[in-house]
């Protein structure tokens, strides 16, 4: 009885699934960061020709899970399968699956099964493992975590993940006064440590952008829209943090990186898709947000 798929593509050939162009296909949701820290490698490293790829509907309804819906903008029909929701491909790849039917998900075409729905084994999959495929030189070379990097990138994964891209979640989700004081107060001291190291450093472990940074990026992206007022993350805003924000702006300047993101999926999905704390699904008109305003972090 799976409770989640753990399979690596390896162009090592040392498993079963190999790098090959057109048979894999990635299912996403905008809403969710863990999906579009994979989206984000996908895009960077030139993956679109190689890798298919199906967008859900970010309104997740809990008896329901996440559906297709061609019909909203910026949803596709599941072309691989022909299911109506992705429950059912996780009961395709294995009838018995008793894990979260989550995005991201990989899935091999060829095979006609899951290979992988941890977002940061699909993330280093597309890092490395596909490199033969990538459009340019440059692409080719982009490496997210170089074997120099990796104990200092795993040291920043170590808090960022437990503290801000799960803290908010923690946060939103607290049951009671003690336990949403204890999260908030934590998040909060992690995201003030990330400003402090983003006022000294273009990004979390120096100059070049690193594995480390998308995972962050993509829970600040959501921040002031969802989390700020809906999961009460409310202390400041990450328009508040100098160094954080122009962080933000910075990185979602890159080439391909704001088309990793769908501002009206993110609001709706999440204001409209956590009844348990918004039960009347009303969506916040706000706020505006502008990621693409000057940032110099170049200067730095």
């Amino acid at each position: 009885m799976a409770k989640g798929f753990f399979n690596w593509i390896k162009a090592d050939g040392s498993t079963d699934f190999l790098p090959e162009k057109d048979r894999y296909h990635l299912y996403i949701s905008y809403i969710c960061p863990f999906a579009c820290r994979a989206l984000t490698v996908y895009k960077l490293k030139g993956l679109e020709e190689v890798i298919s790829i199906s967008v859900l509907d970010p309104v997740k309804k809990p008896e329901e899970g996440f559906k297709f819906n061609p019909d909203k903008p910026g949803c596709d029909a599941d072309v691989v399968n022909g299911c109506k929701f992705l429950k059912e491909i996780y009961k395709k790849a294995d009838p018995d699956f008793a894990g979260s039917n989550s995005v991201p998900l990989l899935w091999d075409k060829k095979k006609g099964t899951a290979v992988n729905n941890e977002s940061i084994d699909i993330m280093r999959m597309f890092n490395k493992e596909f490199n033969a495929f990538c459009p340019t030189e440059e692409q080719r070379k982009l490496d997210f975590l170089p074997d120099d990097l990796k104990d200092e990138i795993e040291e920043i994964n170590s808090w960022v993940h437990p503290n801000i891209n799960l803290g908010v979640y923690k946060t939103g989700f607290s049951e009671n006064q003690a336990q949403y004081d204890k999260n908030v107060i934590t998040l909060f001291e992690s995201l003030d440590k990330a400003e402090s190291l983003l006022s000294k450093q273009r990004y979390l472990v120096g100059d070049k952008v690193t594995e480390a940074d998308i995972r962050l990026l993509t829970s600040l992206i959501r921040f002031d829209l969802a989390y700020y007022g809906l999961f009460k993350c409310n202390k400041k805003r990450i328009v508040d943090y100098p160094n954080l924000f122009g962080f933000l702006c910075d990185m979602y300047q890159m080439e391909g990186v704001k088309e990793t993101v769908n501002l009206e999926h993110i609001r709706t999905g999440y204001w409209a898709g956590f009844p348990k704390i918004n039960p009347t699904n009303i969506v916040p008109i706000g706020p505006s947000v502008d990621f693409s305003l000057p940032h110099n972090r170049d200067k730095m």
